[in-house]
């Protein structure tokens, strides 16, 4: 029998997988497969984005699994260059398009701007409309930190159910976590089990190449006979998180979802805490813009 995530409630009553399925940096021509994979493993939440640039594959891959739509949380995201009332309205239409879906069920701002915060607010309101029209069943934000949030809510009226950050054991961003629990937002990491580092390992600290080559962590994966992207799994959802792995090889996609027969204790889940140095492997969200990554999103 296939495990099922456990759910957790959004602050609208809707519920969402804790343990999801991304496609960040999974190029078009292997998403269908990994997304029909997953699905087929029990992942019932899968996330992509505008900017990822492979949002039509993802739809085929919905497709080809041949899931009834209700069992399905699908997140996509608005990029920083479609900010703006009118702007986001038209990127989400291109958005459902794509997916070949009639509603999603989460959208997300996927950066604030801060030298153009303005623009992040109507982009904001956009989503609060799609709301009100039940074209999406939530919405959230990407990278936003308290002060981001309270500069969002003081000109908004409803508040993000969803908060993706970066945040793993090399980052776990505490003062957010609980700024977020305070605000009824629930705290979802993006490289949850530390492949940001791959990409940046000149942020990694002198211990590890990433948490998953820490010792702390490979310690406590032989003990539970896991392996250490189970164990940060685990890590996440115990302490109430949603995370959102990614892969493209199959028994990877398997094994990131088999983290629930086994518990970490206390003394284990305080050690990966003390993992943190409170430096970022992603970018900085006080200095993102459009430049940032200059993607360019094809509306067809």
């Amino acid at each position: 029998m296939t495990a099922t995530s456990p759910a957790i409630t959004l602050n609208n009553d809707v519920e969402i997988p804790a343990l999801g399925f991304g496609v960040f940096l999974t190029p078009p021509e292997e998403t269908a497969s990994a997304v029909e994979t997953a699905i087929g493993d029990g992942y019932r939440l899968i996330d992509t984005a505008a900017a990822y640039l492979n949002e039509h594959q993802v739809g085929e891959g919905i497709r080809r699994a041949g899931i009834v739509r209700s069992e399905l949380f699908v997140t996509t995201k608005l990029w920083v260059a479609d900010y703006g009332y009118d702007k986001a309205r038209r990127a989400f239409d291109t958005s459902l398009r794509k997916l070949g879906l009639d509603f999603l069920d989460l959208y997300m701002l996927h950066w604030p701007v801060p030298s153009d915060f303005d623009d992040t607010v109507a982009a904001w309101k956009a989503a609060e409309t799609l709301l009100g029209e039940g074209r999406v069943r939530a919405i959230g934000v990407c990278n936003f930190t308290t002060a981001h949030l309270e500069q969002l809510l003081a000109q908004t009226e409803i508040v993000p159910a969803v908060n993706q950050v970066e945040l793993h054991p090399f980052l776990t961003q505490t003062g957010l976590q609980e700024n977020n629990r305070r605000l009824g937002i629930v705290t979802q990491a993006w490289s949850p089990i530390g492949g940001v580092y791959g990409r940046n390992p000149d942020a990694a600290p002198d211990s590890a190449r990433s948490p998953m080559d820490h010792p702390v962590v490979t310690g406590i994966a032989a003990h539970h006979d896991k392996t250490p992207a189970q164990v940060l799994l685990r890590w996440h959802l115990q302490q109430g998180r949603s995370a959102i792995p990614k892969s493209v090889h199959a028994e990877r996609i398997a094994e990131n979802f088999d983290v629930f027969d086994f518990s970490l204790d206390d003394d284990e889940l305080k050690a990966i805490d003390g993992l943190d140095t409170g430096r970022r492997a992603g970018s900085d969200p006080e200095t993102f813009n459009a430049s940032s990554f200059p993607i360019t999103i094809d509306e067809a």
